[in-house]
């Protein structure tokens, strides 16, 4: 009789073998507890102005917007979650909240401001494991990337738009760094491409945001004879201050006809909704680096759309052409082709022949001929 039960528990054991060596068919069918839901990024932003409806900080917090949108989707647990400052001066403010963003759990921090690089790598030195991205910055560090957009392949085909309407120009700017001095050159370039006898007044203001002052200038321009403006501030005070005097303005930013619906020949809009969204999923994925991004047409960071009724449709075949151009590399427009490029003193900037390099058109500290002001 025990000899029988002994024999039955062996048979037992080699019909129902241990877990260990259960096959992988009948392991797949055991239950299995579901992995645990990552805790959301946490992104913030840190913006120069207030929000408005149209211009540089509106097309930033649009980003943040479509980075929700795209990352925490209806039934599904958030990816990202984000906040931001509104209005914050460049300099010690920006450094005390980009530092108080970091010690309060963020994982990663976006500062769009030339004047927000120092702080940002400032407080990035003191939070190894905190991700920045210093926009239109130009200094990076292990936690620090920067990137930018080459605004001057929009400003140049908004000034083959403004060279068609035409030929006296008035140009509201901030501060005469690389950037915004770029764009003056390419737009000036645009214009005489189609228009030789074209000429850009500049008006320096040495702020970014202040709407008073950017309509005092809008109205200065005008008064000496500029039919057509452009900008690089912050609000919409130079749309406005045209559509008030029947003239014309190209919108940058944002598109600007909801208050220049008249004046508004197009706009120049940058658009970060996809490169905010790829560096948070990054981090999220465990694969941020740290890198340099200066992406313009070709890469959908900067689109001429939003024209007004005074861009035929013959302007808006011919800027779109030339878009599309600068889009498949065979427009640049800081290229001499036939003949040389010179400044408004005179001298030769870009032989005939030759194209400027990034390093050269990131390091730009001169204006191009047609353009009346100084650097000053």
């Amino acid at each position: 009789m025990y000899k029988n039960l002994a024999a039955t528990l062996v048979a037992a054991c080699v019909a129902f073998p241990p877990l260990s060596l259960v096959s992988p068919a009948w392991a797949q069918a055991l239950p299995k507890a579901a992995p645990a839901a990552k805790p959301p990024v946490q992104a913030a932003f840190v913006y120069v102005s207030p929000i408005t409806d149209a211009g540089w900080t509106r097309q930033h917090d649009d980003a943040r917007k479509t980075v929700e949108a795209r990352l925490n989707k209806a039934g599904q647990p958030a990816q990202v979650q984000t906040r931001f400052v509104e209005n914050v001066a460049e300099g010690p403010d920006a450094e005390r909240v980009i530092r108080d963003l970091a010690r309060s759990g963020a994982h990663i921090i976006f500062t769009p401001s030339f004047g927000y690089m120092e702080p940002t790598l400032k407080v990035a030195a003191e939070f190894p494991n905190v991700k920045f991205e210093s926009i239109t910055g130009y200094k990076t560090a292990p936690n620090v990337a920067v990137a930018n957009a080459r605004y001057y392949e929009g400003r140049y085909l908004a000034g083959v738009a403004a060279g068609r309407v035409a030929t006296q120009a008035g140009y509201v700017a901030g501060f005469p760094i690389p950037e915004v001095i770029q764009g003056i050159n390419a737009f000036t370039l645009g214009m005489r491409s189609v228009n030789p006898n074209a000429q850009v007044r500049v008006v320096w203001l040495g702020e970014w945001f202040n709407p008073p002052r950017e309509r005092e200038a809008a109205m200065s321009l005008m008064n000496q004879g500029a039919d057509v403006l452009a900008f690089h501030t912050g609000s919409t005070a130079v749309m406005i201050a045209a559509q008030e005097r029947g003239k014309l303005a190209v919108a940058y930013h944002s598109d600007m006809r909801k208050v220049a619906p008249d004046a508004q020949l197009l706009a120049v809009t940058h658009q970060w909704g996809d490169y905010y969204t790829r560096r948070i999923e990054a981090v999220r994925d465990g694969t941020w680096a740290s890198n340099r991004l200066w992406g313009g047409v070709k890469e959908g960071m900067i689109r001429i759309d939003g024209f007004g009724p005074k861009a035929t449709a013959a302007l808006q075949q011919e800027v779109i052409g030339r878009e599309l151009e600068i889009a498949n590399g065979k427009l640049h427009p800081f290229q001499a082709k036939t003949a040389d490029v010179r400044d408004n003193q005179g001298k030769i900037v870009i032989p005939a022949g030759q194209t400027l390099s990034d390093e050269a058109i990131l390091q730009m500290n001169w204006l191009a001929e047609g353009v009346i002001g100084t650097l000053k």
